[in-house]
């Protein structure tokens, strides 16, 4: 298997950060996406990074952070709703592909979000199984109301807060891991408009991964 190219969580975040502002200013290098690339990870895979982002198509996690084939492990649903599943696949890219760094990854705008925040003002639900999206995100918008937000952009950012803490206190294998001190966890919120993200929650919070919120 390859060795992973940044192996603390700092190394990870510097890395990441360094990807972003290239993106930012226009001037991506899009590394390791060429043939001799394809080739080197066809049988083994060691990213040094996991993220867990919405699904919106604006929200490209590899293009953000400006990485390449086999560099991030990345999962990724509407208003990072979480369900077995995902928090499973968030496992596999900590526990056995040993990434150092999980990422939520939170974005501006975001339709799920908004849905969510709809439905709280007016009591109307969303057809289909979008409402057990809304379902899930609801928690999230109470709190930031409690908190005194009762925008989408602010709501976002709680969403994201209250995810990590999520992933922290229900999976057993992320929580050990970072209690462990071989993991931590950031929460990240990107903005659209220029293209710049945000660390705005961090477990463990005395560990030098990334400036603090």
């Amino acid at each position: 298997m390859p060795e992973p190219t940044f192996a603390t969580p700092r190394a990870a975040y510097d890395r990441l950060l360094e990807g972003n502002e290239r993106f930012v200013s226009d001037v991506p290098e899009h590394p390791n996406q060429d043939a001799s690339r394809r080739r080197a990870l066809a049988s083994a895979q060691a990213p040094f990074a996991t993220l867990f982002g919405c699904a919106d198509s604006r929200v490209a996690a590899e293009m953000i952070f400006d990485v390449g084939l086999g560099e991030m492990f990345v999962v990724r649903t509407a208003g990072q709703v979480t369900d077995g599943v995902t928090i499973g696949s968030l496992e596999y890219g900590v526990e056995v592909l040993g990434t150092p760094l999980l990422i939520v990854l939170g974005h501006d705008s975001c339709g799920a979000v908004t849905a969510a925040v709809d439905s709280f003002a007016t009591g109307d639900t969303p057809g289909g199984f979008i409402a057990d999206v809304v379902a899930q995100l609801l928690p999230s918008v109470v709190r930031a109301r409690g908190n005194g937000i009762d925008d989408v952009n602010g709501t976002v950012e709680q969403n994201t807060i209250d995810t990590v803490d999520l992933l922290y206190n229900r999976s057993r294998i992320l929580r050990d891991a970072v209690d462990s001190g071989r993991l931590v966890m950031l929460g990240m919120t990107y903005h659209l408009g220029d293209g710049r993200v945000k660390v705005v929650a961090q477990t463990p919070a005395d560990v030098p991964a990334a400036p603090a919120p």
